[in-house]
């Protein structure tokens, strides 16, 4: 079994969800002492070693990444807090010894998974364990998803088998796209068989997910739902880079038995205990709101504000809803800018960021309504109607968050983004007529061309997406919406357009130094390894 050496740090990443022992303890798990299968592999924690890993096991991981990079990207974040004297990732200088979070999450989820499928071999050959294989398999592509979506090439498909030179290959991002639509086809179609089989049929498999499986609670025909509403997020990004698959596996999708998340009840949402952005937002204080997400909500009269935004407590400013723009001169940090809106998460069905009962938000089912509504703008077969999807998608977005006058929401034909003031430095400002402002509307109109539908669509999207920064930035990247504020302090030297914004995160030291083929890895990128090189599906 080959351990990839990122770093030290990661030695003995097995142990990282369940913190009671790592696969080299199996043997004395399962001694004499153990009643049974079921009970020893849930309490070793077979899902939920890889979902803890999933959520990241330290406060400064979660902060490193995804907070201090996609969440800011997205817009909906912000700092008030002047990290390395002020030059940061949020002025594009790339702070490698943040960024190499990234690649070193998706390595320990894969060695976890790996050490777990040995242990399994060697101790319960005997039992057939398709579907905790096959959610294993969809948490890998959700976990190998974040590495694609912010370096582009990722180590996937060859993870398990070194090259002759004892080197792991990497997929292009194109590869992986593909490797990850198949996979989440082959786990639909197991989950569905185990998850319509009689109560006998598969005990042990569907008795240690159900102990340990902390979104469904081992309803693998909800499983089997995510995994296909993930096809359809897959399918929808590859829109602009290669049309014909997107179509392909979006159709696919749309008429798969599996059904996907069209209602809340359905929202794959993880238990995780203490949420780590407690700590930063409430704690640390290293967290705010991002401008962007404010001037839209102020501006559309949202009654979704009040669930993803306190109000500011600096004495200037105190009582209202005031975010900071990313990539200024903060001036004095804290000091000017520490009482600006927090960010909050208060859904229908609890507080996200909570630090005893947090939620970690995987997919709900107003992003499945807002696919679907760009798959019909698309003509998609079997999208159904843009304009009902799109109105289905706010709806089921202010059922999440436990909001009303939906209806009014939808008919407003006026409101649009409100402008910018930062009352502590008015060079921020973005006023009226400024093309960083964006003019579109709520109210759906079918006069409309397509690219404003799209932005109307990708808008609404992006808001329910919250606080799902790695998906917003995503989605803002391949489609340019909805429209953002560009940094003021540029310090990436000219690797990264202003006006373009960024685009990617470039590969770190570790990786570059690590038994991952990383020379393969930039020769794929199309471009060099800096943060202003489009994504393989970055083709708009």
């Amino acid at each position: 079994m080959k351990i990839h050496n990122i770093t030290k740090w990661m030695i003995g990443a097995a142990m990282l969800f369940s913190m009671t022992g790592c696969t080299s303890n199996f043997d004395e798990i399962n001694s004499e002492n153990a009643v049974t299968p079921e009970s020893a592999l849930a309490d070793y924690g077979i899902i939920v070693s890889l979902m803890k890993t999933m959520q990241n096991t330290f406060k400064s991981d979660t902060q490193l990444y995804p907070n201090l990079s996609a969440d800011m990207y997205s817009g909906m974040f912000s700092t008030a807090t002047q990290f390395n004297g002020g030059k940061n990732n949020m002025t594009y200088f790339m702070m490698d010894g943040w960024n190499n979070r990234i690649v070193q999450h998706q390595v320990e989820i894969f060695n976890t998974s790996i050490n777990i499928d040995t242990a399994i071999r060697k101790n319960y050959s005997d039992l057939d364990f398709t579907g905790f294989k096959a959610v294993k398999k969809i948490l890998r592509v959700m976990a190998a998803m974040k590495v694609a979506d912010s370096h582009g090439p990722v180590a996937y498909s060859k993870f398990e088998t070194p090259n002759s030179n004892g080197v792991t290959d990497f997929d292009s991002q194109e590869d992986a796209y593909n490797y990850f639509i198949a996979d989440l086809t082959a786990a639909i179609n197991d989950l569905q068989k185990i998850g319509t089989s009689a109560p006998s049929v598969n005990a042990s498999d569907k008795a240690v997910l159900k102990l340990s499986d902390k979104v469904y609670k081992g309803d693998m025909l909800k499983w089997a739902k995510l995994a296909n509403s993930l096809k359809l997020r897959f399918a929808m990004r590859m829109s602009y880079a290669d049309p014909a698959k997107s179509r392909k596996y979006a159709e696919e999708a749309l008429i798969s038995s599996a059904g996907l998340i069209d209602s809340n009840a359905d929202n794959a949402l993880m238990s995780i205990g203490e949420n780590e952005m407690n700590f930063i937002v409430y704690s640390w204080g290293d967290c705010l709101v991002g401008a962007p997400l404010v001037t839209y909500l102020q501006g559309y009269f949202d009654p979704r504000l009040s669930a993803y935004v306190k109000p500011a407590t600096d004495q200037s400013i105190e009582g209202e809803y005031k975010g900071i723009r990313t990539g200024i001169d903060l001036i004095n940090g804290k000091t000017t800018y520490g009482g600006f809106s927090q960010p909050i998460a208060k859904s229908a069905t609890g507080d996200y960021f909570s630090g005893t009962d947090g939620k970690l938000k995987l997919f709900t089912a107003a992003e499945t309504w807002f696919l679907k509504s760009e798959a019909a703008l698309r003509g998609y077969s079997g999208a159904g109607d843009a304009k009902t999807n799109y109105e289905t998608g706010v709806a089921q977005s202010f059922g999440e968050w436990g909001k009303d006058g939906v209806a009014a929401y939808l008919n407003d034909s006026v409101s649009t983004q409100e402008p910018y003031i930062d009352p502590k430095n008015p060079a921020n400002n973005v006023l009226e007529g400024d093309s960083q402002l964006s003019t579109i509307t709520i109210k759906w109109n079918n006069a409309d061309s397509n690219e404003r539908k799209l932005e109307r669509i990708i808008t609404q999207k992006w808001l329910s997406l919250y606080p799902n920064g790695p998906e917003a930035w995503a989605e803002q990247r391949r489609t340019g919406y909805p429209i953002l504020f560009k940094v003021r302090q540029n310090d990436s030297g000219g690797t990264i357009d202003t006006n373009a914004m960024v685009r990617r995160i470039p590969f770190t030291n570790d990786t570059k130094t690590s038994t991952l083929n990383y020379p393969q890895a930039a020769s794929m990128l199309n471009g060099p390894d800096t943060g202003g090189t489009r994504l393989w599906w970055d083709k708009k």
